[in-house]
Protein backbone atom coordinates (compact mmCIF):
# COMPACT_ATOMS: atom_id res chain seq x y z
CA UNK A 1 0.00 0.00 0.00
CA UNK A 2 0.93 3.84 -0.58
CA UNK A 3 2.40 4.85 2.27
CA UNK A 4 1.25 8.28 1.49
CA UNK A 5 -2.04 6.49 2.83
CA UNK A 6 -2.19 5.65 6.72
CA UNK A 7 -5.09 3.84 8.54
CA UNK A 8 -5.14 4.12 11.83
CA UNK A 9 -8.05 1.04 13.74
CA UNK A 10 -9.52 2.09 17.10
CA UNK A 11 -11.44 -0.20 19.44
CA UNK A 12 -12.96 -0.28 22.43
CA UNK A 13 -10.45 0.12 25.25
CA UNK A 14 -7.48 -0.08 23.08
CA UNK A 15 -6.75 3.50 22.86
CA UNK A 16 -6.52 6.46 25.27
CA UNK A 17 -7.70 9.67 24.33
CA UNK A 18 -4.59 11.50 24.78
CA UNK A 19 -2.80 8.80 21.75
CA UNK A 20 -5.36 10.18 19.85
CA UNK A 21 -5.38 13.41 20.70
CA UNK A 22 -1.33 13.63 20.14
CA UNK A 23 -1.79 11.78 17.15
CA UNK A 24 -4.20 14.89 15.89
CA UNK A 25 -1.58 17.52 16.88
CA UNK A 26 1.26 15.57 14.70
CA UNK A 27 -1.32 15.64 11.80
CA UNK A 28 -2.02 19.68 12.49
CA UNK A 29 1.54 20.73 13.26
CA UNK A 30 3.39 20.61 9.81
CA UNK A 31 0.74 22.90 8.36
CA UNK A 32 2.42 26.45 6.73
CA UNK A 33 -1.12 28.20 5.33
CA UNK A 34 -4.27 26.59 5.95
CA UNK A 35 -6.75 24.36 8.47
CA UNK A 36 -10.21 23.16 7.29
CA UNK A 37 -11.88 21.36 9.78
CA UNK A 38 -15.37 19.78 9.49
CA UNK A 39 -16.61 18.11 12.62
CA UNK A 40 -19.96 16.59 13.53
CA UNK A 41 -18.86 16.76 17.05
CA UNK A 42 -15.97 18.75 18.70
CA UNK A 43 -16.28 18.06 22.26
CA UNK A 44 -13.20 17.26 24.43
CA UNK A 45 -11.92 16.86 27.98
CA UNK A 46 -9.54 19.50 29.13
CA UNK A 47 -6.45 17.14 28.61
CA UNK A 48 -7.39 16.58 25.13
CA UNK A 49 -8.88 20.11 24.62
CA UNK A 50 -5.17 21.22 25.62
CA UNK A 51 -3.60 19.54 23.40
CA UNK A 52 -5.54 19.95 20.11
CA UNK A 53 -6.54 23.63 20.84
CA UNK A 54 -2.83 23.92 21.93
CA UNK A 55 -1.51 22.80 18.05
CA UNK A 56 -4.87 24.89 16.18
CA UNK A 57 -3.82 28.19 18.23
CA UNK A 58 0.09 27.24 17.66
CA UNK A 59 -0.60 27.31 13.54
CA UNK A 60 -2.65 30.06 13.72
CA UNK A 61 0.25 32.15 15.69
CA UNK A 62 2.33 30.95 12.46
CA UNK A 63 -0.10 32.42 10.33
CA UNK A 64 -2.03 29.38 9.13
CA UNK A 65 -5.94 30.10 8.27
CA UNK A 66 -8.14 28.29 10.18
CA UNK A 67 -11.88 27.75 9.74
CA UNK A 68 -13.89 25.54 11.32
CA UNK A 69 -17.59 23.87 10.14
CA UNK A 70 -19.55 22.00 13.14
CA UNK A 71 -23.09 20.60 12.81
CA UNK A 72 -25.71 21.93 15.46
CA UNK A 73 -29.29 21.89 16.46
CA UNK A 74 -30.40 18.65 14.99
CA UNK A 75 -34.08 17.45 15.79
CA UNK A 76 -33.90 14.20 14.73
CA UNK A 77 -35.20 11.52 16.29
CA UNK A 78 -31.63 9.48 16.32
CA UNK A 79 -28.83 8.20 17.79
CA UNK A 80 -27.97 6.71 13.82
CA UNK A 81 -25.52 8.72 14.17
CA UNK A 82 -25.94 9.90 17.68
CA UNK A 83 -26.51 13.59 18.39
CA UNK A 84 -23.84 16.02 18.36
CA UNK A 85 -22.82 17.78 21.70
CA UNK A 86 -20.30 20.35 19.81
CA UNK A 87 -18.41 22.56 22.47
CA UNK A 88 -19.26 25.89 21.24
CA UNK A 89 -17.38 27.67 24.09
CA UNK A 90 -14.14 25.92 23.74
CA UNK A 91 -14.78 26.61 19.28
CA UNK A 92 -15.39 30.17 20.47
CA UNK A 93 -12.22 30.24 22.69
CA UNK A 94 -9.67 29.00 19.65
CA UNK A 95 -11.04 32.46 18.07
CA UNK A 96 -11.37 31.24 14.84
CA UNK A 97 -13.80 31.59 11.48
CA UNK A 98 -16.45 28.97 12.78
CA UNK A 99 -19.76 28.14 10.73
CA UNK A 100 -22.56 25.74 12.46
CA UNK A 101 -24.61 23.98 10.24
CA UNK A 102 -27.98 23.28 11.56
CA UNK A 103 -27.90 19.66 10.98
CA UNK A 104 -32.14 19.96 10.29
CA UNK A 105 -33.29 17.58 7.89
CA UNK A 106 -29.77 16.45 7.60
CA UNK A 107 -26.80 16.06 9.51
CA UNK A 108 -23.37 17.95 8.65
CA UNK A 109 -21.15 14.36 9.10
CA UNK A 110 -18.05 14.79 8.12
CA UNK A 111 -14.95 14.37 10.43
CA UNK A 112 -11.95 15.94 8.04
CA UNK A 113 -8.88 17.76 8.45
CA UNK A 114 -7.51 19.68 5.31
CA UNK A 115 -4.27 20.75 5.98
CA UNK A 116 -2.35 22.97 2.94
CA UNK A 117 -4.91 22.09 0.11
CA UNK A 118 -2.05 18.92 0.57
CA UNK A 119 -3.15 16.04 3.05
CA UNK A 120 -6.25 15.22 4.77
CA UNK A 121 -7.37 13.71 7.74
CA UNK A 122 -10.92 11.86 7.61
CA UNK A 123 -12.21 8.75 8.49
CA UNK A 124 -15.22 7.62 11.33
CA UNK A 125 -13.86 8.98 14.57
CA UNK A 126 -15.61 12.00 15.86
CA UNK A 127 -13.30 14.50 17.69
CA UNK A 128 -14.62 13.68 21.57
CA UNK A 129 -12.69 11.55 24.38
CA UNK A 130 -15.69 8.59 24.24
CA UNK A 131 -15.07 8.11 20.11
CA UNK A 132 -11.14 7.46 20.67
CA UNK A 133 -11.10 5.66 23.38
CA UNK A 134 -14.54 3.46 23.98
CA UNK A 135 -15.97 3.22 20.33
CA UNK A 136 -14.29 1.16 17.25
CA UNK A 137 -13.82 3.48 14.31
CA UNK A 138 -11.21 4.46 11.59
CA UNK A 139 -8.77 7.23 10.75
CA UNK A 140 -7.44 7.78 7.30
CA UNK A 141 -4.92 10.40 6.40
CA UNK A 142 -3.96 10.64 2.98
CA UNK A 143 -0.88 13.09 1.19
CA UNK A 144 -2.20 13.77 -2.21
CA UNK A 145 -2.32 17.35 -3.34
CA UNK A 146 -5.52 16.04 -5.66
CA UNK A 147 -7.30 14.26 -2.99
CA UNK A 148 -7.16 17.27 -0.66
CA UNK A 149 -8.52 19.45 -3.57
CA UNK A 150 -11.88 17.22 -3.59
CA UNK A 151 -12.28 17.87 0.21
CA UNK A 152 -11.68 21.27 -0.63
CA UNK A 153 -14.14 22.18 -3.07
CA UNK A 154 -16.74 19.92 -0.34
CA UNK A 155 -15.35 22.32 2.39
CA UNK A 156 -16.11 25.25 0.17
CA UNK A 157 -19.37 24.05 -0.80
CA UNK A 158 -20.64 23.88 2.97
CA UNK A 159 -18.81 27.32 3.98
CA UNK A 160 -20.26 29.13 1.13
CA UNK A 161 -23.88 27.65 1.66
CA UNK A 162 -24.15 26.58 5.11
CA UNK A 163 -27.05 23.96 3.77
CA UNK A 164 -25.82 20.45 4.10
CA UNK A 165 -28.62 19.74 1.09
CA UNK A 166 -26.29 21.88 -1.22
CA UNK A 167 -23.07 20.03 -0.63
CA UNK A 168 -21.53 16.72 -1.41
CA UNK A 169 -21.31 17.49 -5.76
CA UNK A 170 -17.46 16.89 -6.30
CA UNK A 171 -17.30 14.62 -8.79
CA UNK A 172 -16.17 10.96 -7.45
CA UNK A 173 -13.20 10.94 -10.19
CA UNK A 174 -10.38 8.43 -9.70
CA UNK A 175 -6.92 9.90 -8.48
CA UNK A 176 -3.35 7.65 -8.17
CA UNK A 177 -1.74 8.23 -5.20
CA UNK A 178 1.89 6.49 -5.28
CA UNK A 179 0.57 3.94 -7.56
CA UNK A 180 -3.73 2.51 -5.22
CA UNK A 181 -6.26 3.47 -7.15
CA UNK A 182 -8.11 6.24 -4.55
CA UNK A 183 -11.72 7.89 -5.55
CA UNK A 184 -13.44 10.10 -2.92
CA UNK A 185 -16.75 10.06 -2.38
CA UNK A 186 -19.41 12.79 -1.44
CA UNK A 187 -23.05 12.98 -0.10
CA UNK A 188 -25.36 14.11 -0.35
CA UNK A 189 -24.91 14.98 -3.51
CA UNK A 190 -23.83 11.66 -4.86
CA UNK A 191 -26.01 9.59 -1.67
CA UNK A 192 -27.87 7.17 -3.66
CA UNK A 193 -24.75 6.57 -6.71
CA UNK A 194 -22.21 5.78 -3.63
CA UNK A 195 -24.71 3.28 -2.29
CA UNK A 196 -25.33 1.85 -5.59
CA UNK A 197 -21.52 1.68 -5.91
CA UNK A 198 -20.96 0.27 -2.77
CA UNK A 199 -23.85 -2.74 -3.79
CA UNK A 200 -22.30 -3.03 -7.11
CA UNK A 201 -19.09 -4.11 -5.26
CA UNK A 202 -20.58 -6.22 -2.68
CA UNK A 203 -22.60 -8.39 -5.61
CA UNK A 204 -19.10 -9.06 -7.34
CA UNK A 205 -17.15 -10.22 -4.32
CA UNK A 206 -15.91 -13.54 -3.28
CA UNK A 207 -14.94 -11.91 0.57
CA UNK A 208 -16.60 -9.13 2.34
CA UNK A 209 -16.33 -8.15 5.75
CA UNK A 210 -18.46 -4.68 6.58
CA UNK A 211 -18.58 -2.70 9.85
CA UNK A 212 -21.48 -0.01 9.97
CA UNK A 213 -23.86 0.54 12.95
CA UNK A 214 -26.65 0.07 10.94
CA UNK A 215 -27.66 -1.39 7.46
CA UNK A 216 -30.37 0.77 6.12
CA UNK A 217 -29.89 1.82 3.14
CA UNK A 218 -31.83 -0.58 0.37
CA UNK A 219 -29.23 -1.15 -2.83
CA UNK A 220 -26.99 -2.74 0.08
CA UNK A 221 -29.42 -4.25 2.45
CA UNK A 222 -31.10 -6.32 -1.13
CA UNK A 223 -27.65 -7.36 -2.51
CA UNK A 224 -26.54 -8.56 1.24
CA UNK A 225 -29.57 -10.33 1.10
CA UNK A 226 -29.16 -12.01 -2.16
CA UNK A 227 -25.19 -12.91 -1.92
CA UNK A 228 -26.13 -14.00 1.67
CA UNK A 229 -29.18 -16.58 0.05
CA UNK A 230 -26.67 -17.77 -2.83
CA UNK A 231 -24.04 -18.96 -0.20
CA UNK A 232 -21.45 -17.89 -2.89
CA UNK A 233 -19.82 -15.45 -1.05
CA UNK A 234 -17.86 -14.91 2.48
CA UNK A 235 -19.52 -12.41 4.46
CA UNK A 236 -19.64 -11.41 7.85
CA UNK A 237 -19.86 -8.19 9.74
CA UNK A 238 -20.76 -6.11 13.06
CA UNK A 239 -23.44 -3.95 14.04
CA UNK A 240 -24.48 -1.53 16.65
CA UNK A 241 -27.03 -4.07 18.26
CA UNK A 242 -28.64 -1.39 20.32
CA UNK A 243 -29.00 0.97 17.24
CA UNK A 244 -30.50 -2.20 14.83
CA UNK A 245 -33.13 -2.71 17.66
CA UNK A 246 -34.62 0.94 16.99
CA UNK A 247 -34.47 0.56 13.68
CA UNK A 248 -36.55 -2.31 13.49
CA UNK A 249 -38.59 -0.91 16.42
CA UNK A 250 -39.53 1.93 13.78
CA UNK A 251 -39.91 0.10 10.84
CA UNK A 252 -42.32 -2.20 12.47
CA UNK A 253 -44.17 0.66 12.76
CA UNK A 254 -44.30 2.27 9.53
CA UNK A 255 -45.83 0.66 7.12
CA UNK A 256 -44.05 1.89 4.56
CA UNK A 257 -40.66 0.49 5.23
CA UNK A 258 -41.72 -2.94 6.94
CA UNK A 259 -40.40 -4.76 3.65
CA UNK A 260 -36.92 -4.07 4.45
CA UNK A 261 -37.53 -6.25 7.71
CA UNK A 262 -37.29 -9.83 6.53
CA UNK A 263 -33.89 -8.52 4.47
CA UNK A 264 -32.57 -7.39 7.57
CA UNK A 265 -33.25 -10.41 9.26
CA UNK A 266 -31.68 -12.61 6.70
CA UNK A 267 -28.40 -10.36 6.58
CA UNK A 268 -27.54 -10.17 10.64
CA UNK A 269 -28.84 -14.14 11.74
CA UNK A 270 -25.36 -15.83 11.43
CA UNK A 271 -23.21 -13.87 10.03
CA UNK A 272 -23.49 -10.38 11.81
CA UNK A 273 -22.38 -9.86 15.55
CA UNK A 274 -23.72 -6.93 17.52
CA UNK A 275 -22.36 -4.50 20.05
CA UNK A 276 -25.14 -3.74 22.24
CA UNK A 277 -24.32 -0.22 23.56
CA UNK A 278 -25.18 2.23 25.94
CA UNK A 279 -28.43 3.73 25.08
CA UNK A 280 -27.49 7.66 23.83
CA UNK A 281 -28.32 9.94 26.87
CA UNK A 282 -26.03 13.13 27.05
CA UNK A 283 -24.31 12.07 30.31
CA UNK A 284 -23.95 8.22 28.90
CA UNK A 285 -21.04 6.20 27.93
CA UNK A 286 -20.98 6.59 24.19
CA UNK A 287 -19.70 3.31 23.16
CA UNK A 288 -21.19 2.34 19.93
CA UNK A 289 -20.25 0.40 17.61
CA UNK A 290 -18.83 3.53 14.96
CA UNK A 291 -16.89 2.19 12.41
CA UNK A 292 -18.10 2.26 8.81
CA UNK A 293 -16.01 0.03 6.68
CA UNK A 294 -16.67 -2.30 3.78
CA UNK A 295 -14.23 -4.81 2.15
CA UNK A 296 -15.00 -6.13 -1.13
CA UNK A 297 -12.55 -8.58 -2.00
CA UNK A 298 -9.74 -6.14 -2.59
CA UNK A 299 -11.71 -2.60 -2.65
CA UNK A 300 -12.05 -0.65 0.66
CA UNK A 301 -14.71 1.52 1.32
CA UNK A 302 -14.51 3.58 4.57
CA UNK A 303 -15.52 7.43 6.12
CA UNK A 304 -17.76 9.00 7.73
CA UNK A 305 -20.79 7.45 6.22
CA UNK A 306 -23.15 4.81 7.31
CA UNK A 307 -24.88 2.36 5.41
CA UNK A 308 -28.17 4.27 5.99
CA UNK A 309 -30.57 5.69 3.62
CA UNK A 310 -30.71 8.91 6.01
CA UNK A 311 -26.26 8.56 5.70
CA UNK A 312 -27.42 9.46 1.64
CA UNK A 313 -29.16 12.46 3.01
CA UNK A 314 -26.82 13.74 5.14
CA UNK A 315 -23.05 15.49 4.68
CA UNK A 316 -20.76 12.70 4.56
CA UNK A 317 -17.26 11.46 2.69
CA UNK A 318 -16.18 7.82 2.05
CA UNK A 319 -12.64 6.97 0.41
CA UNK A 320 -12.73 4.16 -2.14
CA UNK A 321 -9.24 2.57 -2.11
CA UNK A 322 -8.38 -0.59 -4.35
CA UNK A 323 -5.39 -2.38 -2.53
CA UNK A 324 -5.39 -6.18 -1.71
CA UNK A 325 -2.85 -5.83 1.15
CA UNK A 326 -5.35 -2.76 2.92
CA UNK A 327 -8.14 -4.94 2.37
CA UNK A 328 -6.28 -7.74 3.70
CA UNK A 329 -6.01 -5.80 6.88
CA UNK A 330 -9.25 -4.31 7.26
CA UNK A 331 -10.94 -7.74 6.55
CA UNK A 332 -9.07 -8.96 9.72
CA UNK A 333 -10.07 -5.91 11.84
CA UNK A 334 -13.57 -6.44 10.77
CA UNK A 335 -13.08 -9.78 11.71
CA UNK A 336 -11.47 -9.08 14.77
CA UNK A 337 -14.43 -6.58 16.15
CA UNK A 338 -16.68 -9.35 15.14
CA UNK A 339 -15.17 -11.59 17.53
CA UNK A 340 -15.44 -9.24 20.61
CA UNK A 341 -19.35 -9.38 20.24
CA UNK A 342 -22.54 -11.91 20.31
CA UNK A 343 -24.62 -12.93 17.02
CA UNK A 344 -26.96 -10.46 16.64
CA UNK A 345 -30.87 -10.96 16.26
CA UNK A 346 -32.94 -7.91 15.02
CA UNK A 347 -35.65 -8.47 18.07
CA UNK A 348 -33.22 -7.31 20.82
CA UNK A 349 -34.90 -4.47 23.30
CA UNK A 350 -32.78 -1.06 23.86
CA UNK A 351 -34.24 2.41 24.91
CA UNK A 352 -32.56 4.14 22.54
CA UNK A 353 -34.70 5.82 19.57
CA UNK A 354 -32.70 5.78 16.54
CA UNK A 355 -32.97 6.91 12.49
Amino acid sequence: MSSSIRIRTLTDGGQQPLDIARELAEFIAPAQRSLDLAQYDFHLGPETAAVVGGALKEAAGRGVAVRIIYDVDSANPIPVPPPPEPDVELIASLGFPSRPIAGVPDLMHHKYVIRDGESVWTGSTNWTDDSWARQENLIVTVDSPTVAHAFTLDFEELWDTGVVEQSGFVEPRPVDVDGTRVKPWFTPGHGEALSHRIAKKIGQSKRVRICSPVITTAPVLATLAQVIADGKADVAGCVDATQVADVVRQWQANGNVAWKLPLLQQIVAGPFSGKLSEPWEPTSLHNFMHAKLVVADDVVFTGSFNLSHSGEKNAENVLEIRDAELAERLASYVDEIRARYPAITPTRSSTAASR
